[in-house]
């Protein structure tokens, strides 16, 4: 080989060598750019995800919402915001007060022994009932129940007295009342099944409409607050004349009681 065609070929190689190497250069100044652009994207991604999960956890939720939406109040109920509850007849010269939260496990004992003796005395003038509704055992063990019950109680009481006092009667149910753990009442499919036992809530469309549509949410909440101011502490609490009855476990124990109240 000449020396001539050696340098020729060494400078070939040397310029084959240089080509490779510029052109690797430039796949890793691609590649580092590639990977900057993709860590900027990540934290950008990321300072975004946290910035919406920061207004997410900042934005009222839905009863924080239900606080300052426009008061509904059902018909047959009375008193400031509507929050005056009360059954029975005109003429009845006492009222018996009553304190439940819809998720109480005791209130559920309470109206299954004596429920049915309360109507009984009800409709026969024995008695006004006066019902105050609870929210706090939502706050106890946390969920949204004891509320959204309370909602659609206010949605039977728009349908009528006697329709509030049969759903109230079926949501203490044995068969119907859930644990005290278990937010079943959160859910307003549950709230129609259980009014689905009562003729005058069942098929209704406009009773159905108002618990779906949470028409008397913000009357719930005005309503916890009536329990609130009143100073009782838990439920069930019954008072007459402003005097606490102790709490029976009969329907026997109940009506001895209420009318030892009765005579006062």
């Amino acid at each position: 080989m000449s020396s001539r065609n050696s340098q020729a070929n060494k400078a070939a190689a040397r310029e084959r060598l240089r080509a490779e190497r510029e052109a690797q250069a430039k796949k890793d100044k691609v590649r580092r750019q590639v990977i900057v652009g993709v860590g900027v994207l990540a934290a950008l991604g990321l300072a975004g995800g946290v910035a919406y999960g920061v207004m997410k956890a900042n934005e009222p939720d839905y009863w924080e919402k239900a606080a300052k939406a426009q008061l509904v109040t059902p018909k047959n109920a009375t008193g400031e915001d509507g929050t005056t509850v009360v059954v029975g007849k005109a003429d009845a010269k006492k009222t018996l007060e009553l304190y439940e939260d819809s998720r109480c496990p005791a209130c559920a004992s309470f109206e299954q022994a004596v429920g049915e003796q309360i109507k009984k005395d009800v409709d026969a003038g024995k008695y006004k009932l006066r019902y105050v509704g609870a929210t706090f055992i939502d706050n106890a063990v946390k969920g949204e129940g004891s509320k959204n019950a309370l909602s659609a109680l206010g949605a039977a009481l728009n349908v009528s007295p006697e329709a509030f006092l049969e759903f109230k009667g079926a949501l203490y149910s044995k068969e119907l009342h859930p644990e005290e753990t278990v937010d079943s009442f959160a859910k307003d499919d549950y709230l129609l099944k259980v009014a689905d036992t009562v003729p005058a809530l069942k098929g209704n469309a406009e009773f159905k409409k108002a618990v779906e549509d949470g028409t008397y949410d913000r009357w719930a909440l005005e309503m916890s607050k009536s329990f609130e101011k009143s100073g009782v502490k838990g439920t069930p609490t019954l008072k007459m004349d402003d005097k606490k009855i102790d709490t029976p476990q009969t329907a026997e124990q109940f009506t001895a009681a209420i009318d030892k109240a009765l005579q006062g």
